[in-house]
Order: C-alpha cells, then sequence, then structure tokens
C-alpha cells in the first residue's frame, strides 16, 4: 500500500513537471514568434524608401532588366535604407521573375512591401512627350529619345521604314507630315513603332472633317497644306500674320509664280546661318529650290506648328503677292500688292542689315 501512494506521487510530480514544460515550451514559442513576428513586420512594412528632401522621385527600369539592373536603379539614386531587407522580401514575392518595364514614381517612405507591390503590377506613369521647333526626323528622333525608351537610331530606322511608310500612304519626303507638334503622355518603354503608329494616330485625329474639308475646297491635299505650313513656320514666328503671309503664298500658286521661298533655298544649301539668301545661292540645282522651280517643294522643310497648318487653312487674302521683313527688324512683315512698292520695302530692309553689318 506504501508503494502504491509513493508511486502515485511521483507520477503526480511528472505530471506537473509535463505540464510545466509544455507552459514554458508555449511561452517560448510565443516570445519567438513574437519576436520573429516583430521583425518579420520591420522588413516588410516599416518605411524602407528614402528619397531626397523626402520628393518623389521617377526611377526607369528598360525592357529586358532582370533583378539585379533594377537594384542597380534603386541603389545608385539611394533610394532603399536597408538593401537587404528588400531583397529578401522581394525574392519572396517572386518579384525577380515578374519585373515589368516602364516609369515609375517612388515615394518617401514606401515599405517593402508596397515598392514591390508597385513594381511587379506594372502601372507605370506616363510621360508628357513634346516636341516643337523641329526642323527634321533625324532632329525629332533626338528630341523624342531624350523622353521615351527608343532611341534615336531605332526611331529613324522607323521613320524610313519602306512597308511602315507604305501601310501609311508616306514617303520618305513625306513622313513629316504625321507629325504635329504638341504634348502627348506616352509610356516611356515605348517602341519607335509604337511611337509612329501613335502619331499615325493623333495625325488621323487632328485631320478631321473640317480641316480635310479646307484642304479640299483649296484644291490641294493633306502634305501640300503641310508642306506651305511649313514654309510658312519658317517665313515668321509671329502668328497673328501667319495667314496674311500664307495667302501670298497662295496668290502665288494660283498664278502659277514661283514661291521663291527664302526658307526651301536653305533647306536646299542646308546651312542655317544664311541670315541673307545671295544671287549665288539661287543657282543651287534641287527641287527645294523655289527661286528655280515652279510649285511646291516635295515635302515640307520642318516640322509645322499647329498655328502654321491653321494659317494656310483659312488663310487671309489681301491680294498681296509680295513681302518683306520690315526694316525695325521686329521679326513682322511688310506686305506689297506690286513688285516696285516691293522692291522699295526690300531696299529699307537691306539696308538695315547693312547697318548692322549683315552680309550673308
Amino acid at each position: 500500500m506504501a508503494y502504491y501512494h509513493s508511486h502515485y506521487g511521483v507520477t503526480r510530480k511528472k505530471k506537473k513537471s509535463y505540464v510545466k514544460y509544455i507552459v514554458w515550451l508555449f511561452v517560448v514559442i510565443a516570445i519567438i514568434a513574437t519576436i520573429g513576428g516583430y521583425f518579420l513586420y520591420q522588413i516588410i512594412y516599416k518605411p524602407n524608401v528614402w528619397t531626397p528632401d523626402g520628393k518623389k522621385v521617377s526611377i526607369y527600369i528598360s525592357t529586358g532588366s532582370d533583378f539585379d539592373d533594377v537594384k542597380k536603379v534603386l541603389f545608385e539614386k539611394g533610394l532603399i535604407v536597408h538593401r537587404n531587407n528588400f531583397i529578401w522580401w522581394a525574392d519572396k514575392k517572386n518579384y525577380p521573375n515578374l519585373i515589368k518595364p516602364g516609369h515609375y514614381i517612388i515615394e518617401d517612405n514606401m515599405n517593402n512591401d508596397d515598392l514591390i507591390k508597385l513594381l511587379r503590377s506594372g502601372n507605370q506613369v506616363p510621360v508628357n512627350v513634346i516636341f516643337n521647333n523641329v526642323r527634321d526626323i533625324y532632329q525629332l528622333a533626338g528630341k523624342v529619345s531624350k523622353q521615351i525608351e527608343a532611341d534615336s537610331v531605332a526611331l529613324v530606322d522607323e521613320f524610313n521604314d519602306p512597308v511602315s511608310l507604305s501601310s501609311m500612304g508616306l514617303t520618305n519626303n513625306t513622313i513629316s507630315t504625321i507629325f504635329i507638334p504638341d504634348t502627348y503622355e506616352f509610356y516611356w518603354n515605348t517602341s519607335a513603332k509604337g511611337f509612329v503608329a501613335r502619331m499615325h494616330e493623333e495625325y488621323l485625329s487632328f485631320w478631321n472633317s473640317t480641316r480635310t474639308n479646307k484642304a479640299t475646297n483649296m484644291g490641294m491635299t493633306i502634305p501640300e497644306i503641310i508642306t506651305l505650313a511649313s514654309i510658312v513656320e519658317k517665313e515668321t514666328n509671329k502668328v497673328d500674320e501667319k495667314p496674311l503671309l500664307a495667302g501670298v503664298y497662295i496668290n502665288r500658286l494660283e498664278k502659277g509664280w514661283r514661291l521663291q521661298a527664302d526658307p526651301t533655298l536653305i533647306y536646299a544649301l542646308n546651312d542655317y546661318s544664311i541670315k541673307r539668301v545671295l544671287n549665288e545661292h539661287m543657282d543651287l540645282d534641287s527641287p527645294y529650290n523655289t527661286y528655280k522651280y515652279g510649285g511646291l517643294p516635295p515635302g515640307p522643310i520642318c516640322i509645322p506648328s499647329i498655328s502654321s497648318i491653321d494659317a494656310v487653312l483659312n488663310y487671309k487674302n489681301d491680294g498681296y503677292l509680295y513681302f518683306c521683313a520690315k526694316d525695325d527688324l521686329s521679326g513682322y512683315h511688310v506686305f506689297a500688292k506690286t513688285n516696285a512698292q516691293h522692291n522699295r520695302n526690300a531696299r529699307k530692309y537691306q539696308s538695315a542689315l547693312n547697318k548692322l553689318r549683315i552680309y550673308k
């Protein structure tokens, strides 16, 4: 009987010890879980992005980038506070296999989870592509390539691609007609082909029924309107006199006169330093020499602004056949209906240039 009580007491002690062990085990696990959870929370949700002065920062992830490329972009800008934490969570979220190119806006105090969600989503912010005062497709390619991912070489190749030109009913001389200077929203990782396709869509939208009907009533094609607008563009930067200047050229065309437009000759000479067109320049044999050949040149001599295009479509006809820069060098022109009157105006302007010793 004593043995039984002794054995029972030992068993009770063992049970109490076991219970204490289990309790302590749960306590330890809870502590570890709490600590682990805390550190996990710190890694995932604690702010881990720093931007200079707390301002938003743009980053650009190129097409074909891998995770190393993304890290380089983020780390070189000093945006990530704890890099290993970012790398660890990115790996857990499988981001290295889900990289999407584009332009992203990074905000100060973002946590790793929000940053990786953003980059994984591909929810990039569009960029504004702006171009104006563009001489030709090569200059255009240079300007646009600074604003989207496609480089200037790829853009020029696309501008000159025979298949692309044919699909749009254009030639090497008229490709520039589809580019209407303005501000456009693009995704940064737009390709050269994508850029041209979008510009063609904008061109078709710009040439609505109102504008196309005006061109038809003038007996001119859209490329012809844009070609004339390009001459107007280079003749003046004064928007208020563009319709009157366009009217002079329309009158000359209707009379079968040569346009005798200095900008077309300067374009043919490819010398934009010329301030005065001289007789020696006029001997150049080029279809863009409107002193030598009648009608419009083969294509635009620049990419004209909307104001110049609309000035041609809404030209003002006051019967003028001549114009000359004003001798006050204001950038405006004085108009004439007779050659005698024009010559007087021209002598005044030439005299003003001579006083400034501008001889070429």
